[in-house]
């Protein structure tokens, strides 16, 4: 890698990050401090010009577009809620798999709810997948954005459903919901900014062959 070419790299904190570790120490990348303890949100590595950028999972993809990061990794819903514009998206990472489900209180008869013409509020952080599924089953919704504690919604009336992440279903046990319908699997993606790509060439380039080679080995 190139010792002169500056690199950022935006995660997040949690799966995404811990399962992004062994990618990154395929291209010979470690982060030099344990991110979970540490209030920083710039992190140096044991490359001298590659710097790891801890964001919001949700503000990985705008990082990377607009050139706050040369490349970052983020979910497959946070790419379709922001949208892809600018964004070099050349591997499916495999990691941080789950999926964006439906889910309502227990008792609630969705099978009902669900009919052609009908109408329903559903809580989500995730309008965009949210509203394409249910136009798709001809269903009218009406949006209600939340940030977290989803399973609220339809314990306090606020909503009919939520559509959220599921992984192990635990949580939505937990506060007595039930998933009635899965609507898309989700697994993390390695995005790059457009325009670094061809300015940084060579560093990213390692990179990326480095997540490719150790993504692929994963998976035989």
């Amino acid at each position: 890698m190139s010792t002169a070419t500056p690199v950022t790299i935006a995660l997040s904190k949690g799966r995404i990050f811990e399962e992004t570790v062994p990618l990154l120490a395929a291209a010979g990348i470690e982060v030099t401090e344990d991110v979970e303890k540490s209030r920083k949100l710039i992190f140096d590595t044991t490359q001298p010009h590659v710097r790891v950028v801890l964001v919001r999972a949700s503000d990985v993809p705008v990082y990377v577009q607009y050139g706050g990061a040369d490349l970052g990794v983020s979910g497959l819903d946070s790419l379709i809620e922001h949208g892809c514009q600018g964004l070099y998206q050349p591997l499916d990472l495999q990691i941080a798999k789950c999926r964006v489900s439906v889910a309502v209180r227990n008792g609630f008869d969705y099978q009902h709810a669900v009919k052609q013409g009908a109408r329903l509020r559903i809580a989500t952080k995730y309008p965009e997948i949210a509203r394409n599924f249910f136009a798709n089953k001809g269903v009218h919704v009406d949006m209600v954005k939340l940030y977290g504690s989803m399973e609220l919604a339809p314990l306090t009336g606020m909503a009919d459903a939520i559509v959220d992440l599921v992984s192990t279903g635990n949580t939505l046990k937990a506060n007595d919901l039930v998933e009635v319908e899965p609507i898309m699997d989700i697994s993390s993606r390695l995005v790059v900014n457009q325009a670094s790509l061809k300015l940084k060439q060579a560093p990213l380039r390692h990179i990326i062959d480095a997540f490719a080679q150790a993504v692929a080995a994963k998976n035989n």
